[in-house]
């Protein structure tokens, strides 16, 4: 119950930051060390087995990495530009666009009876794949009208993302009786981890949240649905059965907004960190809406 009432925790929080700022802007430092704390988190759940599973379906996992990482920049793109984005929350959008698939998409896939080892496998792939790819796209989509620090933003994200990840998969190999007694605890502790980082960043950009607040969520809205649309629909137009559909829907409509957040604060500014906050609250929701809807619609085998 606790972990189905993540959106509620997040946006009570966010509330709390918003009008108490004070309360989180010093945790600022904080971020990043969350952000390693999720990823450790996720790399713990995963073995080389997971990896090693894409094989046996490399269509899917081709046609869910395009999506991923072409046609969501790209819809970020556009919709920054209908909206009339200035620089930093285009960037914003352009994070949460670029990065990879956000860990929730594997608990949503399971409620929808999706196919979880698929999720599970995507997941960690296109975490992999972003390490290299979300700089570089933001750079070349941006990178003219503003300086995108492609390099340090590779080497933190080597240092946020592949590390801990690497620890985590490392330690569920060589002590998987030990690490399978953590596995109940670990949404838990991604969970709290997430909704800080929130509040820090609601906290950190309260006054930029009072004028464009409710645009920059309809353009999260927007982005979201567009993302978790075409994840089904391309997938099902190309005869992927409806498991995979399901599956690839929430792989690409569910970003690591948690990841965009903190890039934009290290890199960026703090109103950069906004839509990929309001992201992190919204594809809870949405995500958890989804997955109920289709729980209720079994996948005839």
């Amino acid at each position: 119950m606790i972990i189905q009432l993540f959106p509620l925790w997040a946006l009570l929080l966010s509330v709390l930051a918003y009008f108490q700022p004070l309360m989180f802007i010093d945790l600022k430092g904080y971020i990043l060390p969350l952000l390693m704390t999720i990823m450790l988190a996720m790399g713990l759940t995963l073995s080389p087995k997971d990896f090693k599973k894409v094989g046996k379906n490399t269509k899917a996992v081709g046609v869910g990495v395009l999506l991923q990482f072409l046609v969501m920049p790209i819809t970020a793109l556009l919709i920054a530009t209908l909206f009339g984005f200035d620089s930093e929350l285009t960037v914003g959008m352009l994070l949460v666009g670029s990065v990879a698939g956000g860990t929730s998409s594997n608990v949503m896939c399971y409620l929808a009876k999706g196919d979880t080892a698929l999720s599970i496998s995507m997941t960690a792939i296109s975490t992999l794949l972003g390490v290299v790819l979300t700089p570089l796209l933001v750079s070349w989509m941006i990178g003219t009208s503003v300086d995108v620090p492609v390099s340090s933003m590779l080497l933190s994200l080597v240092k946020i993302v592949l590390v801990p990840v690497a620890i985590g998969v490392l330690l569920n190999t060589v002590a998987h009786g030990f690490t399978r007694k953590l596995e109940p605890l670990l949404p838990y502790v991604s969970m709290f981890a997430i909704v800080l980082i929130i509040a820090i960043v609601v906290a950190l950009s309260a006054g930029k949240i009072a004028s464009v607040g409710l645009l920059v969520a309809a353009a999260v809205v927007i982005h979201n649905a567009i993302g978790l649309t075409l994840g089904y629909w391309v997938t099902a137009m190309l005869g992927f059965d409806k498991k995979v559909c399901r599956t690839i829907a929430f792989e690409v409509g569910l970003q690591n907004s948690g990841l965009a957040s903190a890039l934009a604060i290290k890199f960026f500014t703090p109103a950069a960190a906004l839509p990929g906050s309001i992201f992190s609250v919204w594809h809870n929701i949405s995500g958890s809406l989804l997955a109920s809807y289709w729980s209720k619609k079994p996948v005839k085998e």
